[in-house]
This record gives structure tokens, C-alpha cells and sequence, in this order.
């Protein structure tokens, strides 16, 4: 056994340590094919179960089947596994923000069957999320086991994002882009190259097992000029719509947390909820991908005033699965809703102007998809370039970035902060790499503090103070109190000039007299942004750090932005 890990350390270090590029590119294609077996895996387990309940929904008690799912969810998340739950997609976000792309080894699995649970009995979420949480939680552990650093874990984690989203659409662009543009939230070249591999990788092995060429195959569609007016009216539409779908799915998650009612009985009730709605409209049940086929076909049969309905079930119904204890993304729910938002317009645009020269139904119902995706997420290129995958609708890609840009610009005009990104913003938890606030919050007090300040007592006559200042090069002197040493405010050389240069002050005075107690302070607890805004504020350069009133040390500007550079060039050296 010695021997292999002698042997393994020795090609670790002969092969790898050298370029970590090489590193990223092998460990990428291993992550990649990984998440691609746990996203495969999750999809065909939910067509099977999806099958073998498709007979029983046909019963009046069927409206208890997405309750049972809901709660086996829930229990499974809070009992076996103890994970919060959650869309999967945030908490992914969090770990690369805030801990170097850290995550839990149950987290491989954890929420593919906690989300199984939830779609198969027929929750209105999507499978995406899920597969991206265990896609990325298999690279921060792949990264962990090869002992590679932050930087290295959180490109491993966008390999697993990337793999993940490849294989669950047969989209490797999509999986390439998204893993960027949401997860990691910087391109740059040391990362997008593992990611592509790891993105080729995992719809290579979706491909060996589901073989299929788009997920959602279409006609040609014509595109005529009227379509350019039609695409701007719908853009308008999916960006109302989607700031709708994302302010009820958190009033609907608060809202929960409101009810006075236990957790798991919660669960139970909106799923149940769930269930009684998808008895009288079924497609806003489960994943609900088979009535996007027809929309997207142009062969879907529900009369408008019914579709219409469906725009508005579908976003309470999905509010509910996810607010109130199921587990699932809402990648599904929003193709779902944006395939009936395109269906819905292009039924009302054609009511209206029932001779416009425009493509047909089917297209507008996938534009209709990316101006939903791109709404809600904010993320433009990943929906373009999903719904152009997924479809095969590259003839319509001018019309796809015209409402792509059109609906996430105004969503985050009314809604400035993404579905994903909210809560973390609310909570000061979301810091993308490379910023300010990122490289502050990756300093602590504890390497910046400067402990060799010279402490005074507060009784000190001014000329034994003149002779300590003499011998030193310090401007700022702590002042304590002689019976207790707690600290009672600080003298500052600059502002007893005129004491200094008066001798007859010299034996008149005492350092309680002259001291500064005003002058704010900081303490362990303190984040190191606020720590500077404190300065910019106060027009300072330094501040004591006082804990439970003991002088503890001084913090300098020129301190904060020497190790402030330091770290910016650790954190943007990529090699």
C-alpha cells in the first residue's frame, strides 16, 4: 500500500505539479464524466417512476401523491442527511463566494434524491439544480482529494456545474456558459478550458446512454421582419411574467415559514396542494417536459383562456413545491412557463393582427422559454445558448438574443438582484472572486492588527508623555485606566501640538485631559469592508481595535491596501 502511494506522489509530482493546467484539464474530464452518471442517473430514474405512476394519476386520491413526495423530500433532507433544503443553485454559489468552492461529500447525492422524490410524484420543479449541486459537490471533493487549492477547487466546482447541465440537456455550450456566468462568475482562460472539457464530457456520456440530438425537436421555423415587433412585444411580456414567477416564489417561501404548522406537515400540505391543482390542469405537474415538446412542435391542443391559466398555475404550484418543503430547480419551471408565455402571446398577437406575416406558434413558444430563463435568472447568454441546444433553433438565434436582452434587462431594471443571487445579497453572503468586497473578506483583522502599540495611563503627567513620544515614531498612543486597563480613548501627536510646544503645560496636565474618547473603534467581529467605511467616513487612517474594552491594537489604512494588493495578485495569478 506504501508503495502505490509512493508511486502515485511520485507521477503526482512528475506529471502535474509542474503546470496545474494539466491538473484542471484531467480532473475536469474525470469530473465532468461523473456528474454527467449522476444527472443521467436522476433522469432516467424520474422517467421510470414518471411512467409507472402515469395510470394512477388517473384517480380522484392521486392529489395525495406529490404530498408523499414532498414529505419523503423533506424528512430526507432534515433526517438522514441533515442539509437545509434549498434550490441547490444558490448554495453552490455560496460555497464558491464565500469558501473556496467548498461542499460536503453527501451533497453528491443528497439532493438527487431528495429532488427525485419531489419530481416523480409529481412536484412542479426540474432536475437541473439538483444535478448541478451534485456536479459541483463531486468536483470541490474530487479537488479535495488531489489536495489542490482554493483556486483549483472552484474551477473544479464550475467542471462539475458544467458536466452536470451538458448531460441533463445534451447542451455542452449551455453547460459551459452557465457554469461562467452564474456559478463562478468570472471568465477567465485557466478556467474555461477544463470547464469545456468536463462540459464535452458529460454530454458525450449522456449521449452513449440516452442518445437523442435535441431535447426538444422542432420544424424549421421562417422568420419573417414582423417577428423583430413580435419578439420585442413578447420580451415585455416574459420580463412582467418572470418578475412575477420570482417575487411569488420567495412571498410564497415566506409566507411558509409564517405558518404555524410543523415543517413536515407543511411539506405535506403544499404538495398536497400541488396534487389537487395538476388534477384539473396536469402540465403544471412534474417536470412537465413532454407539454413542451408540443408547444415547442406546434401541436399543443389547450384553448387559450386555459393556457392563460396555466401561465399563473404554474408559478403557484411551483412557489409551492419549492416554498413549502419540496426539493427541485426551477430550470423546468421556467421552460414550462415560458413555452405557455410564447403560446399564450402568440395566440393574442394573432387575435389581434390575425394577417401579421410571422413565424409560427412553435417558435414563439421558444422564445418564449429564453425570455423567461434570462428574466428570472439574469443570465442572457446561458438561456440563449440553452434553448438554441436544446431545441435545435439556431434559425431563430437573432430573435433569441433580441428577447433575451430585452426581458433581463428590464427584470433587472424592476428586480435588480437574480432568483439565485437575492437571498445571498440580502444576507452580505454573495462576493464574486476579484472584487473588493471578495479579496476584504478573504483578510482578517487578525493579519492586519498591529500589536506593538505603546499603552499609556490615563494619569500620565504631559512631560512623561513628552518623553516617551521622543523616543518613539508612533502618532497614535492608547490612553488605560490604571484600577481596571480597560481602554478610555487614544492621543493623537498630531492634535496636542500646542501642548507639546508650551512648556508651561508640560507639568499642568494629565493624558485624561487631552485624550480623544470619540474616536471609533473596531472589533474582531467586524468585517474588513466596514472596517475601511468606517475610515472613508470619519476621515481617518487608523482605528483601535477594542475587545471587551481591552485595547487590542491599531489597524492602518496603508496596512489594509499593502495586503490588499498582495492578495489581488495571489487571487489574479493564474499560474
Amino acid at each position: 500500500m506504501n508503495k502505490l502511494k509512493q508511486i502515485y506522489n511520485f507521477l503526482y509530482a512528475k506529471f502535474f505539479l509542474f503546470d496545474d493546467r494539466l491538473v484542471l484539464m484531467t480532473a475536469g474530464a474525470v469530473v465532468g464524466v461523473f456528474a454527467g452518471l449522476a444527472a443521467v442517473a436522476l433522469r432516467l430514474s424520474l422517467a421510470s417512476v414518471l411512467e409507472f405512476l402515469a395510470p394512477y394519476r388517473q384517480h380522484a386520491w392521486a392529489f395525495i401523491l406529490p404530498g408523499i413526495g414532498a414529505l419523503g423530500s423533506f424528512l430526507f433532507l432534515d433526517k438522514v442527511v441533515r442539509e437545509g433544503a434549498g434550490h441547490g443553485v444558490p448554495e453552490v454559489i455560496y460555497a464558491v463566494s464565500r469558501r473556496g468552492g467548498l461542499l460536503r461529500f453527501r451533497s453528491t447525492f443528497s439532493r438527487l434524491v431528495s429532488s427525485f422524490l419531489t419530481i416523480a410524484s409529481g412536484g412542479s420543479a426540474g432536475p437541473e439544480a439538483p444535478v448541478v449541486m451534485s456536479g459541483s459537490a463531486i468536483g470541490s471533493n474530487i479537488a479535495k482529494f488531489l489536495g489542490l487549492n482554493d483556486r483549483q477547487r472552484m474551477t473544479l466546482v464550475g467542471c462539475g456545474t458544467a458536466g452536470a447541465i451538458a448531460s441533463i440537456f445534451h447542451a455542452p455550450v449551455a453547460g459551459l456558459i452557465f457554469s461562467v456566468e452564474i456559478i463562478l462568475g468570472e471568465w477567465k482562460f485557466i478556467n474555461i478550458i477544463p470547464i469545456a472539457i468536463a462540459a464535452v464530457a458529460g454530454a458525450q456520456i449522456s449521449e452513449a446512454i440516452i442518445p437523442a440530438k435535441e431535447l426538444f425537436q422542432h420544424h424549421p421555423f421562417d422568420i419573417f421582419p414582423g417577428d423583430i415587433l413580435g419578439s420585442i412585444g413578447l420580451a415585455l411580456f416574459t420580463a412582467l411574467i418572470s418578475v412575477i414567477f420570482t417575487r411569488t416564489l420567495r412571498r410564497v417561501g415566506a409566507l411558509a415559514k409564517r405558518t404555524p404548522v410543523s415543517p413536515w406537515l407543511r411539506a405535506l400540505i403544499g404538495g398536497c396542494a400541488v396534487g389537487a391543482i395538476g388534477i384539473f390542469m396536469p402540465i403544471v405537474l412534474g417536470e412537465g417536459y413532454h407539454p413542451i415538446m408540443e408547444m415547442v412542435g406546434g401541436t399543443f391542443p389547450m384553448a387559450f383562456w386555459l393556457i392563460f391559466l396555466g401561465v399563473f398555475l404554474k408559478i403557484f404550484v411551483t412557489a409551492i413545491t419549492l416554498g413549502w418543503g419540496g426539493s427541485g430547480g426551477i430550470f423546468a419551471p421556467c421552460l414550462v412557463l415560458g413555452s405557455l408565455t410564447g403560446v399564450v402571446f402568440y395566440k393574442a398577437m394573432m387575435f389581434v393582427f390575425p394577417n401579421a406575416a410571422v413565424t409560427s406558434e412553435g417558435a414563439y413558444a421558444l422564445l418564449g422559454m429564453a425570455g423567461i430563463m434570462s428574466g428570472v435568472m439574469q443570465a442572457p447568454l446561458s438561456s440563449i445558448f440553452l434553448i438554441a441546444e436544446i431545441t435545435g433553433g439556431y434559425e431563430a438565434i437573432l430573435l433569441l438574443l433580441l428577447v433575451s436582452s430585452i426581458s433581463s434587462t428590464l427584470s433587472h431594471i424592476i428586480e435588480p438582484a437574480s432568483f439565485y443571487f437575492k437571498d445571498l445579497i440580502e444576507r452580505g453572503e454573495f462576493m464574486r472572486p476579484g472584487t473588493d468586497a471578495r479579496i476584504l473578506s478573504d483578510l482578517s483583522l487578525n493579519e492586519i492588527i498591529d500589536t506593538s502599540y505603546i499603552t499609556v495611563s490615563e494619569n500620565m503627567v504631559f512631560r512623561e508623555f513628552i518623553n516617551i513620544i521622543s523616543n518613539s515614531d508612533r502618532n497614535h498612543y492608547p490612553v488605560v485606566s490604571d484600577e481596571t486597563g480597560d481602554y478610555l480613548g487614544m492621543v493623537r501627536v498630531s492634535s496636542i501640538r500646542k501642548y507639546a510646544l508650551d512648556p508651561a503645560f508640560h507639568d499642568m496636565i494629565f493624558l485624561n485631559q487631552i485624550m480623544d474618547t470619540d474616536m471609533v473603534t473596531a472589533s474582531f467581529d467586524d468585517d474588513l469592508h466596514d472596517v475601511l467605511e468606517f475610515m472613508e467616513t470619519f476621515n481617518i487612517d487608523h482605528i483601535p481595535v477594542v475587545e471587551h474594552h481591552r485595547f487590542s491594537g491599531m489597524i492602518s489604512k496603508a496596512r489594509i491596501l499593502d495586503l490588499y494588493r498582495r492578495e489581488l495578485i495571489m487571487q489574479t495569478n493564474i499560474q
